[in-house]
């Protein structure tokens, strides 16, 4: 069956309609223009009838009389002098032209003298970078033009570079990440020290722009963040940097912030984590927002090397199935844990081979967190013992298809410690606290497009997921809540995320037995391994 041709009117409507909307346009731009005195006049009208209206208001009522007199007189003599009413409509459009001028202030064309200052010293202090004494026309030269090196500018309120673009010649290394740094340690200096700066670099354009950064918020407390099963959430960055936002409460107010997100499980590129950090500068912090992640959806062990008590919160909950400060008790819990991963690999292979899915015991997820193992290490090597990172290799290797991920946190004059397994399997790297960009580029691999600063609040550093890019962090507040240096707001938040404490199973039910008591017990439903386990470290 033939098609029948589409209307006249349908096929070109659209074009006239277009062409319609642009006629009326110029038509409203042209009337705007003939009839702006017209407008200014009326403009300027209203606003002396409502200064006549205020002025009246503001007369007391026994002044009010003598007034109107006054009025008539002004009236009855301008119409008696000649010329007098055609003076006086002059006089009033005049007045009326005046009161509906443009107020608005005129922009200055470029900028004052201060900010003009500021420019040439970074013109001048970038000539001996992006010059060179064989450019027949230098666009950097010691007193040559600014403005054409800088298409670009803002500053901010007080007086500093806030955005700027800068353009460079085409000999110059931009491929060099050398050449890049002294250029970007340069402006970072010059355009004002304790902020974050980022740099674009276009290849292709000749041409950087620098952007101030604006803080990451530090209030943000831990709280059940709106994420898939196998999703952490590990905190949250710019706006500019992911296509993802969190809806959060930060007390009654709700705010929708941009997450860094890390994929754990089967499908996962990056199924292992590693921090870094100083002393203090929230590793031990990031892990406890971990565990309470991980434990809505699976069990956790718990090692901690440094033995100062981070994790005694999680005693005795549900889905913990042991916290481990010694070097026995760790011993025993990685051991396990190395078997747990082989069982669960045999059980899976066993199902796919005979056509079933994977058993339901294999299904939930085990995570090994591991805060400071190489101070276990040192103690392990002066007992003659074995290093408990040792025990890592096969829930790094395997854990991915057996569903356990690692989480391992250390600081940076241990990191000599960590074995070669542990280097190689934890694709996923979070940097927190200062730290140099030689630093920065030996965890992540690859050096971050900001400028890293000398003071940080906790929780604060970078994070590179796989080969993705090097992405600015902010750790949500999640202290110890037995510390008590931490504030009432805070301590609770991570008491109302903690689960419930677990009962023993040959436990006598009593109608005393407070539900949640300090005494720490097995979880309901833990592996038999996992029950020797705490008999070994007991």
């Amino acid at each position: 069956m033939a098609r029948r041709p589409l209307p006249r009117i349908l096929s070109t409507g659209s074009a006239q309609i277009a062409r319609s909307r642009e006629l009326a346009r110029t038509a409203a731009d042209s009337a705007t223009d003939v009839l702006h005195p017209l407008i200014t006049i009326t403009r300027g009208l209203r606003r002396l009838a409502a200064a006549g209206r205020r002025k009246w208001a503001d007369t007391p009522k026994d002044k009010r009389g003598p007034l109107l007199f006054l009025v008539a007189s002004v009236i009855l003599v301008v119409a008696l002098v000649p010329y007098g009413p055609l003076l006086a409509v002059i006089t009033l459009m005049a007045a009326a032209a005046w009161q509906g001028r443009d107020r608005a202030p005129a922009t200055p064309e470029g900028p004052d003298e201060s900010r003009t200052e500021r420019l040439k010293s970074l013109y001048e202090a970038l000539v001996p970078y992006f010059s060179a004494a064989e450019d027949p026309e230098p666009l950097y030269a010691h007193g040559g033009a600014w403005d054409k090196a800088f298409p670009e500018y803002e500053f901010d309120s007080s007086g500093r570079v806030s955005h700027l673009a800068v353009r460079y010649p085409a000999y110059f290394p931009d491929g060099e990440p050398e050449s890049r740094s002294r250029v970007e340690h340069l402006l970072a200096a010059k355009s004002g020290r304790g902020r974050e700066y980022h740099f674009d670099w276009d290849e292709e354009g000749n041409q950087l722009t620098v952007t101030v950064l604006a803080p990451l918020p530090t209030d943000i407390a831990a709280q059940r963040f709106v994420t898939a099963p196998g999703e952490t959430v590990l905190g949250f960055t710019d706006p500019t940097e992911v296509q993802r936002t969190l809806p959060l409460t930060h007390g009654e107010e709700r705010r929708d912030v941009p997450p860094v997100v890390w994929r754990t499980g089967i499908r996962s590129t990056e199924p292992h984590l590693l921090v870094v950090g100083q002393p203090g500068t929230g590793t031990s912090t990031l892990l406890r927002s971990i565990a309470l992640q991980a434990l809505q959806h699976g069990d956790i062990l718990v090692v901690e090397g440094g033995g100062t008590g981070e994790y005694a919160c999680l005693t005795g909950r549900d889905g913990v199935l042991a916290v481990e400060c010694g070097l026995t008790g760790a011993l025993a819990g990685l051991e396990w844990a190395a078997t747990e991963t082989e069982r669960r690999l045999i059980a899976v292979n066993r199902a796919r081979q005979e056509g079933n899915p994977p058993p339901s015991d294999t299904r939930r997820p085990l995570w090994l967190l591991l805060d400071r193992p190489t101070a276990l290490g040192h103690v392990a090597a002066a007992d003659g013992a074995k290093d408990p990172l040792s025990l890592l290799q096969v829930p790094l290797r395997h854990g991915r298809a057996a569903g356990v991920t690692v989480v391992v946190a250390e600081q940076f004059d241990a990191m000599d410690g960590l074995g070669d397994a542990v280097r190689q399997h934890t694709r996923a790297r979070v940097v927190l606290g200062p730290a140099t960009t030689e630093q920065l580029q030996a965890v992540l691999g690859d050096r971050p497009h900001t400028t890293p600063t000398a003071h940080v609040p906790p929780g604060r550093g970078y994070a590179r997921l796989g080969a993705g890019p090097v992405l600015r962090l902010q750790v949500p507040a999640t202290p110890d809540p037995y510390d008590d240096a931490t504030s009432d707001a805070h301590r609770q938040a991570v008491l109302d995320l903690l689960p419930p404490r677990s009962t023993p199973a040959d436990a006598e039910p009593t109608e005393l037995a407070e539900p949640d008591s300090e005494v720490p017990a097995e979880p309901v439903g833990e592996p038999v391994a996992a029950k020797a386990v705490a008999a070994d470290s007991s």
